[in-house]
This record gives C-alpha cells, structure tokens and sequence, in this order.
C-alpha cells in the first residue's frame, strides 16, 4: 500500500496504490503475498455473526497508544454490550510488576477502517481491579466534569486542530527533507500541491476517509507550513465526546503510518531553528441557556 509514496510507478514490479491494505513484495513472493493479500481483505460476514474489537486505550506516557483484538460474539451498537478486559500494566508503566492487572471499561465504539464488515474500534480507559481510576485514567475525571448538569446545559463545543510531522523510517528526519540536510526556507510550503512542496497527501487523505468511514466527526485537513507537517480538524464535538474522538482519529493515524512505514510524531517542535511547531489548538463555545430566561 502507499506505494505512490515511496515506489515509482513505472518501475517493474512495483505496488499499485489500492483502497484495500496491501502488501508490497518482490515479484517472486507474489504469490504469497496475494494469499495473505486475501486474508487480510476478507469478509466474514458470510461465515460467522462474530466480530473482533480492538479494544484501544491510553499508555503510560499519556500519549502513546496500545491496543489489542478480542471476538464478540455479535455485532453491539454500544459500549456497554462489551465485556470489560485486562491487560498488563507493567509492560505499559501503568503498574507495578508484582500487581499488574489493570482492567479496560469500554467507553465509546467506531467502525474499524481497518478489517471493515461489523468490526470495531473501541475506546477504553483503565481502573485498578478494585475499580478505582489509574492515575494515567483522565478520562474518568473529564465524563464526571461533563456530566455534571450545569455543564450539560451550556452544551460546550469543542473544535480541536490537530497538527502532525510525518518522519522518513529510520532517520527519523521529516518526509520529504533531503537526509541530514535542510529544504528550502518555509513559506511555499502551507496548503500547497506539488511534489516539491507537498510530502504525504497519501497519508494525510487516507487518514480523512478512514475517520469518516469510523463516525469520528473530522471536519478536514490540511499541509502544514512546515514540509512534511500536516493538520486535521475533529469537531465540532460535545463534551466528553471531543475526547473520544480526538484519541480514535490518533489511534488510525499510527495505524495507516505503521502501514505505509513512515514514523508520526506529535512532538510539538520535530525540527530545532526557524521550522513550524506542531500543536492542538483547541477551539471552545459554549451555549448560555440563562439567555432564554
């Protein structure tokens, strides 16, 4: 897949850019990589009622995110249908080796971009097995915030503008840059089209169309005025739902990254000197009901 962004089109061999996940391969394992090719792109529908769950939460950075698969046995429509499950802890600096379990409360549910058909993507946060939030778990302070009634009646809005740098694999030097050298200075870079001024379309409208087919409330996107820096928008979003979101909309961006072998980073300043930073600039309205009084 993204074969646009890294192989020639007219060299012999090379991947063509599909909608589906591909594999891109030599054209002796050609024959290997269709058989995969199949699976990865099968719809199960037909065979079984069952679903998988990517259960996705928030670890012990408070910035990277984990994620594992579990089979429903039917397709659910809220969180609440879904089992709550564990994982360990330690491996996630989110607790000690000799009392690890931690334990994921389903919050909010997406359609999974990634295997389509009934599956989904599920965003969690973490509790200690007696039910107590862990300290990484902000979350759970956020829905009491929101749920509380006054703050249910300003009905508060959320627009927020997430801005990212794409990195060549490796180098760890932003996509597009000549390796251990500088582009030119910035300024034809923002909004611009051009294959020396724009580096990862692919990526940026690929992560678009992901989030839409998911039910996350992207608004659009953007290249950013640094080369190889890019921007989207989630929202508006009400309340906790903002959050949920904003996470899911990250979570598939490191996940069509990892497929198209290319490092995100949300570090708000990549590139030291006179090079664009990267931020969430967060939007918020909030609607007075006491103005109907």
């Amino acid at each position: 897949m993204w074969g646009s962004l890294f192989l020639k089109q007219k060299t012999k061999g090379a991947a063509k850019f599909s909608t589906k996940f591909r594999v891109c391969a030599s054209k002796s394992e050609s024959s290997t990589v269709n058989r995969l090719d199949d699976l990865l792109n099968m719809d199960i529908r037909p065979y079984t009622d069952k679903i998988i769950a990517e259960y996705v939460w928030i670890g012990g950075t408070g910035i990277d995110l984990r994620s594992k698969s579990r089979t429903i046995s039917k397709p659910v429509e809220h969180p609440s249908e879904l089992p709550k499950w564990n994982y360990d802890g330690s491996s996630t600096g989110q607790a000690p080796g000799e009392d690890s379990e931690v334990i994921l409360y389903p919050q909010a549910i997406f359609k999974d971009p990634f295997r389509g058909g009934n599956n989904i993507l599920v965003i969690c946060d973490s509790y200690t097995p007696a039910g107590e939030p862990i300290p990484t778990n902000k979350r759970h302070r956020a829905a009491e915030i929101f749920g509380n009634k006054k703050v249910i009646d300003e009905v508060p809005w959320f627009g927020i503008e997430q801005e990212y740098t794409l990195l060549q694999p490796n180098v760890k030097w932003p996509l597009g840059w000549p390796v251990g050298a500088y582009p030119g200075p910035q300024g034809p870079y923002y909004c611009a089209a051009g294959a020396d001024k724009s580096f990862g379309r692919d990526i940026s409208d690929a992560h678009y169309k992901a989030c839409l087919y998911a039910g996350i409330n992207i608004g659009g996107t953007n290249g950013e005025v640094m080369p190889g820096q890019w921007e989207y928008q989630v929202g508006p979003s009400i309340g906790i739902e903002a959050g949920d979101h904003i996470w899911c909309s990250r979570y598939i961006l490191e996940r069509i990254t990892e497929q198209a072998g290319v490092v995100l980073t949300l570090d708000p300043k990549p590139i030291e000197g006179d090079w664009n930073g990267a931020g969430c600039h967060t939007n918020y309205r909030y609607f007075d009901s006491s103005f109907l009084i």
